[in-house]
């Protein structure tokens, strides 16, 4: 029994000390200085004009979080639909809670005005 105990705090104790030694040696080890090349474009080969960093509204990304979750959801719901001759009532009750659950959240997106394109 103890040592299942102890192999979980040895995998806990790495989970905290592999991020912390990553990043301290990146930390100590990372360049300091950028340089010309470390400045160059990278990805689409046209020179920037101006400032290269540009602030993106945080739409954008809820938006993009709000597609993520019902494509998600309609990766669960493909095996119900496929296995709902063979579910019990507890099945269908949990597969119609899942979808009630998510089409709250849709309507609560929708109220706060989080899906209008401006």
């Amino acid at each position: 029994m103890l040592s299942q105990y102890a192999f979980i705090l040895i995998l806990s104790a790495l989970a905290l000390i592999v991020p912390i030694a990553a990043i301290t040696i990146g930390h100590f080890l990372g360049p300091r200085r950028p340089d010309p090349i470390k400045t160059a474009v990278y990805e689409s080969g046209v020179e920037t004009i101006g400032d290269t960093w540009v602030q993106f509204r945080a739409q954008y990304y809820l938006i993009g979080l709000v597609f993520v979750v019902f494509d998600v959801e309609a990766i669960f719901l493909f095996p119900i639909a496929v296995a709902y001759g063979a579910l019990d009532l507890f099945g269908v009750v949990a597969t119609i809670l899942f979808i009630l659950l998510l089409v709250i959240g849709l309507l609560y997106d929708w109220r706060k005005g989080a899906l209008e394109w401006q």
